[in-house]
């Protein structure tokens, strides 16, 4: 052992002093609490001034008091099991708890605890403590908890990708739905989850503008282990640090499989539907198609059997004695096979084809396909359009259908005995709000009853005495279908007028 000289021992008494001078310095500054306790019941021997920052009370208002009376009543006993008898690790023992400040509230406090022992008996003098605010960390780790819980109870698909485009994390449901459940799914590229073309659509579009906005959205279609396609609903988020560089990203994706086959399921139901209402609008012009065919082909067999008597025995027929039977022959079956050709355009079973169409050349053919209808009921069927009508968007037969059960309806609601003047229906078309034309029927029939207006456009809902109800609502689920709207007002003069709105084309 090496004796000191006086000299020396008075130079280490300087040094200790100057030492123990700036940890008071430091202790008086520190934004950390340090504080002295009595090891039995922890009362404060001494605190610094970072005591009010933390706890609101002053150093001489926290010295004496004991640190269990400040202990959260859920913390304190954990505390006391732990305190007298723990086996510090080099003396030092770290905890995280809640302790009461002046004015009530608890305030978490994360403590590093050292214990000054007596050199000759070992027994504990004095604990020093260094204690510092971890409400914010507390708070911040119990939100991740929350959100760890919500991240693996989701239903939605999540998974997080590193810069370089593999996968780092896959929550409960990204798991299941990908087929990942038994496989190490860490450094799996996201190019295997994602299918080929929404893959580039991704790579091109979506992660540059996640890179300048922070998110994309749009409709992706990812890819199962086993190759089944999954179409999505997907958001890709960019997180940045704090110095604001691209640590990672983010994708939740909601599974739409469920939404498309139902999707799927409603396009076929409502195709189905609109079939059977355009072979029920047949079945109700069944009388009048079976005499607007009836006269052709009435046509057609006086003409071949003024043929078969005039020409009847004769060895020599020139052409120029059967040119005008036959022309006309053939020119009466080909206005027969127009209507036939017609009636099965109408009633073919088909998927919608939206295109531009002009309303006028459409109006044209329905008046004409409902113009003998019309006149057995002794009613006239009028136009009244705009000027310079635009085309609008729309699928032929729907719109056909829409239109002829608004008209048939018009003629039976307007029908007259022959000896009267002729009931007028009227088919008016205009300009309407929001690029939009309004089609509206008009008839002079004897208007809806008031009970019956708020439910004329449901299902099964029907004002005929035979009639299934199916066409006001068929035509409503086709208008909506088209983008418009539809509704019906009875008017002062008597009657009722169908009104509905199309799509003019871009």
């Amino acid at each position: 052992m090496k004796i000191r000289t006086p000299e020396e021992g008075l130079s280490a008494l300087t040094d200790d002093a100057e030492r123990n001078r700036l940890l008071a310095e430091m202790a008086e500054q520190s934004t950390d609490m340090i504080s002295r306790h009595t090891p039995d019941d922890w009362r404060f021997i001494y605190a610094s001034p970072a005591v009010e920052r933390l706890l609101g009370f002053t150093v001489e208002e926290i010295v004496g008091q004991s640190a269990y009376d400040l202990y959260h009543p859920d913390d304190v006993e954990d505390f006391k099991r732990r305190s007298p008898k723990v086996t510090y690790d080099k003396g030092l023992y770290t905890h995280t708890y809640r302790f009461r400040c002046k004015d009530g509230h608890y305030t978490w406090l994360e403590s590093t605890s050292r214990t000054i022992r007596c050199p000759e008996t070992g027994e504990i003098r004095e604990i020093l403590v260094v204690s510092r605010d971890a409400t914010h960390r507390i708070k911040a780790d119990e939100a991740n908890r929350r959100l760890a819980r919500v991240l693996e109870s989701t239903q939605d698909l999540v998974i997080f990708v590193s810069l370089g485009r593999t996968v780092t994390h896959l929550n409960e449901a990204a798991r299941t739905t990908l087929g990942l459940d038994q496989e190490d799914y860490k450094a799996i590229p996201l190019s295997t989850l994602i299918a080929r073309q929404s893959y580039d659509r991704l790579r091109q579009e979506a992660l540059p503008l996640a890179e300048s906005s922070g998110h994309w959205r749009g409709e992706l279609q990812m890819q199962a282990r086993d190759g089944r396609a999954i179409p999505v609903m997907l958001e890709l988020l960019a997180h940045r640090s704090l110095h604001g560089d691209i640590e990672y990203y983010s994708l939740v994706a909601h599974d739409l499989s469920d939404e498309k086959l139902a999707e799927e399921q409603l396009k076929q139901y409502q195709a189905d539907i609109d079939h059977a209402s355009r072979l029920i609008t047949m079945g109700e012009l069944a009388s009048s198609l079976a005499h607007e065919l009836n006269q052709p082909l009435s046509a057609l067999v006086n003409f071949l059997r003024g043929v078969e008597r005039r020409f009847s025995g004769v060895d020599n027929i020139s052409w120029e004695s059967i040119r005008l039977p036959i022309q006309r022959s053939i020119s009466t079956a080909m206005r027969a096979g127009e209507i036939v050709h017609r009636m099965m355009d109408f009633t073919r079973k088909q998927g919608p084809k939206i295109r531009n169409l002009n309303i006028a050349d459409v109006l044209d053919e329905l008046i004409e396909f409902s113009q003998l209808n019309a006149e057995r009921r002794n009613v006239s069927l009028q136009t009244d359009l705009a000027p310079d009508l635009p085309p609008v968007r729309a699928d032929k037969l729907q719109l056909e259908q829409i239109l002829l059960n608004l008209v048939i309806n018009a003629i039976e609601a307007s029908a007259r005995p022959p000896d009267q003047e002729p009931a007028r229906v009227t088919i008016a078309v205009e300009h309407h709000d929001r690029g939009q034309l309004k089609v509206m029927v008009t008839d002079q029939g004897p208007g809806i009853a008031e009970s019956d207006l708020p439910r004329i456009f449901e299902r099964f809902y029907s004002t005929k005495d035979s009639g299934l109800g199916m066409g006001l609502a068929i035509s409503r689920s086709l208008v909506e279908g088209l983008g418009g709207e539809i509704w019906v007002d009875n008017l002062p003069a008597g009657g009722a007028c169908f009104t509905f709105t199309l799509n003019v084309a871009d």
